[in-house]
């Protein structure tokens, strides 16, 4: 089934109770925040989670009966971690959601597509090589320029050896992904050795660097980029048809779908530059999406970013407590969900 046949059957599909479907997204993720935020190698009850927050907002609202180790562990180190899982995690949704409908193709991802790879590639140059010239911001622009050449360098391979289909296109960013990620761990093996373990844990996923001073980058490229792809909901809607029938609604197809590439690139570098390389939420979260809302971009879109973030916030729970008191890289534990998602993909597109 092609995301054209998949999107027409689930837009004829109408959602029994939308509103019922978002309290229950919303209420989710705040459970989830405050589980993730509780649990970990020192276990703080949810009471004292949201007392900490409460009077972090207003403050002296409770009498703080916590210590002071308990709060820099609660605001300083789980806070920051869990909302940047809900912005990374929400970030690939969309960016897999958008692929998804101007490449008309079930299976398109940012890690798939190379997207991923050319992020790591970028951050990798700028941590190990050309140093923070401009400052925090030096990683994520390196970040975005990697993700956006490995974009372009996708489309041209697919121009180049006229792979056109949906899945020689995913052929074409699996095999850029390898020209790219070798040309990332040569940057590796060049690099300060000192440096390059923290670097390889770093490629691997995770989520522990997150602090409150760096989640204005991530933030303020997710409001932005979700703002704009959910104000272009009708034109993903027309695409998802075909080429044609968007062009005869006056969308400018080839621009539109460059712009989503950019848009896509913007908010993978970003991520990526954050949290390092974490594959398959953005293949997952939109199919999953809409079998409870239907394919409609104005429900998808936001939806999958609800999903996406509750998924990568509950991803993070199992890296760091299946192992505890040690973390797992989190892109292990979404590589294992993700495989076996992929595998049942493909399984149904030839049933």
């Amino acid at each position: 089934m092609t995301i054209t046949q998949h999107s027409a059957a689930t837009h004829a599909r109408k959602p029994a109770n939308l509103w019922g479907v978002g309290i229950i997204g919303v209420a989710t993720l705040l459970g989830s925040l405050s589980i993730a935020v509780s649990v970990g190698a020192v276990a703080v009850p949810l009471e004292t989670v949201w007392g900490i927050l409460i009077n972090k907002i207003v403050p002296d609202t409770f009498t703080a009966d916590w210590s002071k180790g308990r709060e820099a562990i609660v605001w300083d180190i789980r806070f920051p971690r869990a909302i940047l899982a809900c912005f990374v995690g929400a970030g690939l949704a969309m960016v897999g959601a958008s692929l998804q409908a101007v490449t008309r193709n079930p299976l398109a991802d940012p890690h798939l597509l190379g997207i991923s790879a050319g992020g790591a590639f970028g951050a990798i140059l700028a941590l190990l090589h050309t140093g923070l010239f401009i400052g925090l911001l030096t990683v994520p622009l390196m970040a975005f320029l990697g993700s956006l050449g490995a974009t372009l360098l996708v489309l041209a391979v697919s121009q180049f050896a006229s792979a056109t289909s949906a899945d020689r296109l995913v052929l074409a960013g699996v095999a850029v992904s390898f020209i790219v990620m070798s040309a990332a761990n040569v940057l590796i093996f060049l690099g300060d050795p000192r440096a390059t373990h923290t670097v390889v844990f770093w490629m691997l996923g995770g989520l522990g660097l997150a602090q409150w001073n760096q989640l204005i980058y991530p933030a303020v490229v997710l409001l932005g980029c979700a703002t704009y792809l959910w104000l272009k909901s009708g034109t993903l809607n027309a695409m998802t048809v075909g080429d044609e029938t968007a062009t005869t609604l006056g969308i400018p197809v080839a621009r539109f779908r460059l712009t989503v590439f950019v848009i896509g690139a913007l908010i993978t570098g970003v991520m990526v530059a954050f949290s390092g390389i974490i594959g398959f939420v953005g293949l997952m979260i939109p199919h999953i999406v809409r079998l409870l809302v239907g394919g409609d971009y104005r429900r998808l879109l936001p939806f999958s970013a609800l999903c996406g973030a509750v998924f990568l916030v509950w991803a993070d729970i199992i890296a760091r407590t299946i192992m505890a008191p040690d973390d797992m890289p989190i892109g292990i534990v979404t590589g294992l969900i993700g495989g076996v998602f992929f595998v049942w993909l493909l399984r149904k597109r030839i049933t």
